[in-house]
C-alpha cells in the first residue's frame, strides 16, 4: 500500500472520495470488475474527483509516484479497457461525480457537459430544452459522455449523425502531466493547427483524461417513424438500404439488420417482447425515418418506400409502428439481442466493419468457414448495416458447454473471423474500441506505418506510459 500517494490523493479530492482495500467498509468491486465479467482487477485506490482541477491534482500525484492511471466512466465497455490489472498498483480515476450539463447554447446548437454525465441524462436534458442529441446506444442508461468519447462510440444513428467524434466540437482534457487543456470551443471552423480533439477521442484514456466536452445539438424532428421489415437475404437488405437512401435521404436515421437466430434468442428468453416476423424470414430490418415536416409526410414516405420494396421483392412483410410506444418496443427488441445472447451463455463477440457492398459475401463465406471448422456453431449476427458495422457474434454449439467453448475456441475463432475481415478490407473494431482484449491483435491487422505513428503520439503525450497502459497499444 502506497500510503504517501493515497495521502496525496485524499488531500486532492477529500477523504470520502478515495476508496481503498484498507478500509473494511469499502467495496471496490463495481470499479474493479469488467462489465462482461471477462476480467477482475485490484486497484491501489479508486479516486472520484469532482472537477477538472481535482483530476489534474490526482494525475500530478500519480505521475510523481510513478503510478499508472485507469480512467473510468460508466464501466460499460466491451473490450476490457476500463478496469485495473491485478497488481494492486493502479489508480482507478472514476469520473462519476462530474455530471453537470454546464451550458446549452441555443443559437450555436451546442451543449457543454462534464465527462461523468450519463448519456441518457444528457439526452433528457437537451430534449426538455427542445433539442436532440442523437448519440443512442443500448447502454445509454449507464454509459457516460467521457467513455463515449474515449471509445468514439457509435450506436444506432451513426448513419445520419456520425460517431461520437462527429458530434464533438471541443474538449477539456487533463494531460498525462496533469495540465488542463481548455479546448471547449463550440467552433465548427478552426484551422489553427493540428486537431488535438481528434487525438483524444477514441484514444481510450491512453493519452489523457477527457473531463468535459462541447457537443453538437440538432433540432428535434417533427416526426420519427419506425418500420420492421422481413427480407429474404442480406443482399435484399443492402438493396433496401439503397432504396431507403434514395427515398428518405437525410431522413433515414437508423437502419439495423438482425439475423433469424439472433431474434430467436430474444423470442426464447424474452417472449413478452413479441418479436415480429422472425420465424418466417432469415433476416429482419429495423429502419427509422425522421422528418422535419410532419408525421403524415413521414408516414407517406415510409409507406411508399415499403410498397416499392414489396414490388421489387426485397421485402416480404413489414410492420410500421403506429405509436411511439410501438416504436420503442421494436427498438427494445433490437437492443435486447445482447442480453438474450448472455442468457443463452458465454459467447465470443466481434464488433467489425465491412464496406456495406461486401457484407453479404463476407457473411456467406465466413459463416461457411466457421460451420466447417466447428460443426454446430451458432452465429448471432446483427448490427448497424447502414454504416457497415456488424456484431458478428459466435455462440457455442447447443450441446457444448459455453465456458469450455470460450476457453478452447476463442483464439481460433477470433483469428478466423479477423483474417476474413482483413480479406474484405474491414476493421476488427468498429465502435467498441481495442482495450486490452484486442491490443495484441492490432499489430496483425493495422497498417505498420499507422501503428508507428500511433506509438509516436503515445510517446510524445505520455512518455512514462502511465495513462491506461496495455490498452490499444501493447508494450
Amino acid at each position: 500500500m502506497n500510503t504517501e500517494l493515497t495521502s496525496l490523493l485524499r488531500a486532492a479530492v477529500g477523504d470520502a472520495h478515495v476508496l481503498t482495500h484498507e478500509d473494511p467498509s469499502a467495496d471496490l468491486s463495481a470499479w474493479e470488475n469488467d462489465w462482461r465479467k471477462r476480467a477482475q482487477g485490484r486497484a491501489l485506490a479508486v479516486v472520484r474527483p469532482g472537477n477538472a482541477k481535482e483530476v489534474a491534482a490526482v494525475v500530478k500525484a500519480c505521475a510523481a509516484a510513478g503510478a499508472s492511471i485507469v480512467p473510468q466512466g460508466g464501466n460499460t465497455g466491451l473490450v476490457v479497457g476500463s478496469v485495473p490489472d491485478d497488481s494492486g498498483t493502479q489508480v482507478v480515476l472514476s469520473l462519476g461525480r462530474m455530471q453537470a450539463v454546464r451550458a446549452i447554447d441555443a443559437a450555436n446548437l451546442t451543449v457543454t457537459v462534464e465527462a461523468g454525465c450519463i448519456l441518457q441524462n444528457l439526452q433528457t436534458t437537451v430534449d426538455e430544452a427542445g433539442f436532440l442529441f442523437p448519440l443512442s446506444l443500448a447502454a445509454e442508461g449507464s454509459c457516460t459522455i467521457g467513455g463515449n468519447l474515449a471509445t468514439n462510440a457509435g450506436g444506432t444513428q451513426v448513419l445520419r449523425y456520425g460517431n461520437a467524434r462527429e458530434l464533438c466540437l471541443g474538449l477539456e482534457v487533463v494531460t498525462a502531466q496533469g495540465e488542463i487543456w481548455h479546448g471547449l470551443t463550440g467552433l465548427r471552423k478552426d484551422n489553427t493547427g493540428y486537431d488535438l480533439r481528434d487525438l483524444f477521442i477514441g484514444s481510450e484514456g491512453t493519452l489523457g483524461v477527457i473531463t468535459a466536452a462541447t457537443l453538437k445539438l440538432y433540432p428535434q424532428p417533427a416526426a420519427q417513424l419506425t418500420a420492421w421489415a422481413a427480407v429474404p437475404s442480406l443482399e435484399a437488405a443492402v438493396s433496401l438500404l439503397g432504396l431507403a437512401h434514395q427515398r428518405l435521404s437525410a431522413g433515414l436515421t437508423g437502419f439495423e439488420v438482425m439475423g433469424q437466430f439472433a431474434l430467436s434468442l430474444v423470442n426464447k428468453h424474452f417472449p413478452a417482447l413479441r418479436v415480429p416476423l422472425w420465424a418466417e424470414s432469415p433476416w429482419c430490418v429495423l429502419l427509422e425515418n425522421s422528418d422535419s415536416e410532419s408525421e403524415t409526410h413521414a408516414r407517406g414516405q415510409l409507406e411508399s418506400l415499403l410498397e416499392t420494396a414489396f414490388e421489387q421483392g426485397i421485402v416480404s412483410d413489414a410492420v410500421v409502428a403506429e405509436s411511439l410506444a410501438q416504436a420503442n418496443g421494436l427498438w427494445h427488441i433490437r437492443e435486447s439481442i445482447p442480453l438474450a445472447q448472455a442468457e443463452e451463455g458465454l459467447n465470443i463477440k466481434h464488433d467489425i466493419s465491412i464496406p456495406v457492398s461486401r457484407i453479404p459475401a463476407f457473411c456467406t463465406e465466413t459463416d461457411a468457414l466457421l460451420q466447417r471448422e466447428i460443426p454446430g456453431v451458432r452465429l448471432v449476427n446483427f448490427g448497424h448495416l447502414g454504416d457497415g458495422n456488424l456484431h458478428y457474434n459466435v455462440q457455442a454449439p447447443a450441446e457444448m458447454d459455453a465456458r469450455a467453448f470460450l476457453q478452447t475456441e476463442e483464439e481460433r475463432v477470433n483469428t478466423l473471423v479477423f483474417d476474413m475481415v482483413a480479406r474484405y478490407d474491414g476493421s476488427i473494431s468498429a465502435e467498441h474500441g481495442v482495450g486490452s482484449l484486442k491490443a495484441a491483435k492490432l499489430p496483425h491487422y493495422k497498417d505498420p506505418v499507422a501503428l508507428s505513428l500511433m506509438r509516436a503520439v503515445k510517446l510524445a503525450l505520455d512518455p512514462d506510459n502511465l495513462m491506461n497502459p496495455g490498452r490499444v497499444l501493447t508494450p
